[in-house]
């Protein structure tokens, strides 16, 4: 099992940074955290950080944490530079390296709204639905059939009748387990279900030990609300999962203009500093725990206030923060293919791809968000999660090696000598030739009558009808009977009750 992963697409990282500059932005984040330093809200962090070193002052509600750039030495001297993320079927778990870009995809956000597509004619119809565990199914069971999708992060809010915050996760975090045999991640809504959550995990696994060489879900932190503040509620949660050596992510997600500096040396300097905080919270608890470097770095939109992620700048941000992680030797949680659109269309793809394009070249090793998504992340439509798997398609295609070795130098000569013995001297009649160079013919969802949207409203269908790869009935039996807050309603969809 030591070798088995899913590909992704190997790629050669673009670097925007020079090597003064990463450095340069290395030591202004140290200097942040020691001037103006962390506001903290959560007296066990600020007891962690003070045991370690750190300077603590009083400051009007909470503390002002000021971090030595001692403690962060330590702190990425510990962290791992690779993070093992498992699944149900080993074969699809993800080996993510630090000093290897290979890039994988997978969703993200937990939106409330569903937007479901149908057709009048050759008319799309969009309809707004509320996030619910029936909805959740479906988007699991969706990726675990589109070919493209490397994790699943959850993606829809469960707001049915009887979820509470105390059994939102365990009931989160089965119907996702239920219906994918890829990895799955979430953030924690309470602290008190992380120990249910982890036993779910367990179960499914096959035991503890299994667990831990094949950690088939992980956990989303944003300990940081920007600028430089440590959160009550999440630096909670971020301590008892580092406790317990779960694979976890540091996310900040500053926006440019209002939470963080619009200007790209700011931005990146900040998030840095506001990551770096939150690495040496989870390796201050558990030095060598598996954690992941989050930057989501976005921008603000003046006339509304609403973030942006389809902009230049976003790039900007997103690329460097690709660069700083790989400076310190951790894997990149990273950010591409969310459209500030509301629904499917050219204006969507056209956003999508701008960041799809460009964030890959990074060599981040774990990119969210990047399908289904529109409104920025307040949307999951499925139709647009097809159409993502074929723009993400494109994406590898374009930044697959070049198959230009010497071992086949008279392979590419015989093929045009045969070529130009032929009466025709055309080189469709002599491919493919599985030796050969695959070659990609056309956009998969390309519907000349309807358009791609029909073309990808049929596959959501065709998908939907699959039989689904639910867990074995005595795992299910085994999670019922041990694991507290299971609704009946969760039970019932699982069975298949609901269409």
């Amino acid at each position: 099992m030591s070798g088995t992963q899913r590909e992704g697409v190997l790629v050669k990282p673009l670097r925007r940074l020079s090597q003064q500059q990463i450095r340069l932005i290395d030591g202004i984040s140290r200097e942040l955290l020691e001037d103006p330093g962390l506001l903290c809200y959560n007296p066990a962090a600020a007891e962690i950080f003070r045991a370690a070193g750190a300077k603590i002052e009083d400051a009007r509600d909470c503390v002002r944490i000021r971090v030595p750039s001692s403690i962060i030495d330590k702190a990425l001297d510990g962290a791992p530079s690779t993070v093992v993320l498992g699944a149900r079927d080993p074969a699809n778990r993800l080996i993510l390296d630090a000093h290897e870009p290979r890039v994988r995809f997978g969703t993200g956000a937990e939106t409330n709204v569903w937007l479901d597509v149908s057709f009048e004619g050759t008319t799309p119809k969009f309809t707004r639905q509320n996030g619910s565990i029936e909805r959740l199914r479906r988007a699991a069971h969706l990726c675990e059939h589109l070919e493209n999708v490397d994790f699943f992060l959850r993606n829809v809010n469960i707001r049915d009748a009887g979820v509470t915050e105390a059994n939102k996760d365990v009931n989160q975090f089965f119907t996702s387990l239920n219906n994918i045999r890829k990895h799955v991640q979430a953030g924690l809504t309470s602290v008190d279900a992380l120990d249910d959550v982890l036993r779910m995990g367990e179960i499914v696994a096959g035991g503890a030990d299994a667990f831990e060489r094949n950690p088939v879900l992980s956990f989303i932190t944003c300990v940081i609300k920007s600028p430089l503040q440590m959160v009550d509620d999440t630096a909670s949660k971020l301590i008892e999962i580092s406790k317990r050596r779960v694979p976890v992510v540091i996310s900040s997600c500053p926006m440019g203009g209002a939470t963080g500096p619009f200007d790209e040396f700011g931005m990146v300097a900040q998030i840095n500093a506001e990551l770096l905080a939150g690495i040496a919270l989870n390796q201050l608890v558990a030095p060598g725990a598996p954690v992941l470097y989050g930057a989501v770095p976005v921008r603000t939109r003046l006339d509304n206030l609403n973030d942006m992620y389809a902009a230049p700048e976003v790039i900007h941000y997103t690329v460097d923060c690709a660069q700083m992680a790989r400076f310190y030797g951790l894997p990149c949680y990273s950010t591409a293919g969310v459209a500030d659109a509301s629904v499917p269309g050219i204006q969507a793809t056209a956003e999508k791809m701008l960041t799809l394009l460009a964030v890959p070249a990074s060599g981040a090793q774990y990119i969210h968000y990047a399908f289904g998504l529109l409104e920025r992340t307040n949307v999951f439509c499925p139709e647009q999660a097809v159409l993502d798997d074929a723009h993400i398609d494109l994406v590898k295609r374009t930044y697959a090696d070049p198959q230009i070795r010497e071992e086949r130098r008279q392979e590419v000569v015989s093929l045009v000598r045969e070529v130009m013995d032929s009466p025709d001297k055309t080189y469709m009649y002599h491919l493919p030739l599985p030796s050969r160079d695959p070659v990609y013919a056309r956009f998969p969802l390309e519907d000349e009558e309807s358009g791609a949207l029909a073309a990808a409203h049929r596959r959501c269908q065709e998908i939907m009808e699959l039989p689904r790869t639910e867990l074995p009935d005595e795992v299910k039996r085994d999670i019922e009977s041990n694991i507290p807050g299971m609704l009946p309603a969760t039970i019932q969809v699982e069975q298949g009750a609901v269409t």
